[in-house]
């Protein structure tokens, strides 16, 4: 699939987008004085398939830390994007099987579970690396598995509000 110009403009909006509204809505939003959604993952997760996985893996990097920037996470967000955009093929074969490896695949395509469950994957992953990372102790273990449990849930239902908001309506 050749790389046009509507579709690096989407791609930049979107990017765009999603770190303006994770900064300055997301960000300062505390459910419960511990749940902070983050739904800029939505970027890794809509991201064509089929493109160059280095470059892929860059955008990823830039994503976290265009968060981490404006968070103050020093470079937390980057290390889960990049690690997420890095494992992304993977889970994509764990998910979808070997369907997704053909030029015809496209995640509109495939069940709402099977999306489901790949949305699920990424921010389960994004967020036991972040939060690991976070609190980088054995010792806060049962307060990283409540982080990734209550903030993964947040985050996952709010990405699908968003992914049916912003979807294209199958008819």
């Amino acid at each position: 699939m050749p790389m046009t110009n509507s579709f690096y403009f989407i791609n930049i909006i979107r990017f765009t987008l999603l770190v303006l509204v994770q900064v300055l809505v997301f960000n300062r939003l505390n459910f419960f004085g511990f749940i902070n959604p983050m739904v800029y993952i939505l970027f890794l997760y809509w991201y064509p398939i089929k493109e160059n996985r280095a470059f892929f893996i860059g955008i990823g990097f830039l994503l976290g830390l265009a968060i981490d920037f404006f968070s103050d996470t020093m470079a937390l967000h980057a290390a889960s994007t990049v690690t997420i955009a890095y494992l992304r093929p993977a889970i994509m074969r764990f998910v979808f099987g070997v369907n997704y490896e053909f030029q015809s695949f496209k995640l509109s395509n495939t069940t709402r579970a099977q999306q489901i469950t790949f949305l699920a994957l990424l921010v389960i992953a994004h967020h036991v690396i972040f939060f690991t990372l976070e609190f980088f102790s054995l010792a806060n273990l049962l307060l990283i598995l409540k982080k990734v449990i209550f903030t993964g849930f947040a985050t996952i239902i709010l990405c699908l509000l968003f992914g049916s908001l912003f979807s294209a309506r199958k008819e």
